[in-house]
């Protein structure tokens, strides 16, 4: 049953089960909602392991309140900090592409709320490593110009990229800076991602520090990293997290 917690820009919807902790909270990417292949089986998952788990939109996705557009990533790192509050304890952040960048963002803030991290094609600073670079001068002016410009998707209609959302992801770069992760970490990466380079992943790895810290590649594994193997791969590393987490 979705539910709804008074955000800082809105309603934010979200679907939580009960369980033994800690608890595990994914974190959907850039405009996902709570209803992905990804976000609904793993709550299948918990559910079945008698695990807790949360799910929710960021505010302009899913049924959260807000409009896409209007949206950056200090304002989905906001929602994510204020779904938090729904949990007790230290969690397993689950964060798939835009939401691999915001649960390390959390992670580093907040590290005595997490218990252990799983990123799914981790797409860390991407308005600045992966937006930016490919705009062309032309398109650069005109989204400093006009305030925005549309971007093609191979998952539907051109979405809007705006220069608040270039300008903000420069304020919250964490290859920037140094990044302890000092809990159980694990990144899953496929080979033929064709939005997340796998030098990403592997620069995430050499990047961060911490004592548990491994990446596994899957040859020929897209972005979306929904297949069957993928998914218990998934399964199999939240519950390693958990164990080593307990």
């Amino acid at each position: 049953m979705t539910e709804f917690l008074d955000g800082p820009h809105g309603r934010l919807a979200y679907c939580r089960a009960e369980g033994q902790g800690p608890g595990v909270v994914f974190l959907g990417g850039f405009r996902s909602d709570m209803q992905g292949t990804k976000a609904l089986w793993l709550e299948e998952w918990a559910r079945t392991h008698g695990q807790a788990f949360l799910r929710f939109d960021y505010s302009g996705h899913g049924a959260s309140d807000g409009a896409f557009e209007d949206g950056c990533i200090g304002d989905w790192l906001a929602d994510a900090r204020a779904i938090l509050s729904l949990t007790t304890g230290p969690q397993v952040l689950v964060g798939s592409s835009m939401g691999g960048w915001i649960s390390l963002l959390l992670a580093r803030a907040l590290p005595e709320r997490v218990a252990g991290l799983v990123t799914i094609a981790a797409a860390p600073d991407f308005t600045e490593r992966g937006f930016w670079p490919e705009f062309t001068p032309a398109l650069r002016e005109e989204l400093l110009r006009e305030g925005q410009i549309l971007r093609p998707s191979e998952y539907g209609d051109p979405y809007v990229i705006t220069r608040r959302l270039i300008e903000d992801g420069r304020n919250h770069q964490v290859l920037a800076e140094p990044l302890e992760l000092p809990f159980p970490t694990r990144f899953l990466q496929g080979t033929a991602d064709e939005d997340v380079p796998v030098h990403w992943a592997t620069d995430l790895l050499a990047h961060a520090t911490g004592a548990d810290m491994r990446l596994l590649l899957v040859k020929g594994a897209d972005h979306r990293f929904s297949t069957p193997e993928c998914l218990d791969l998934i399964g199999n590393s939240v519950q390693e997290v958990l164990a080593r987490a307990r």
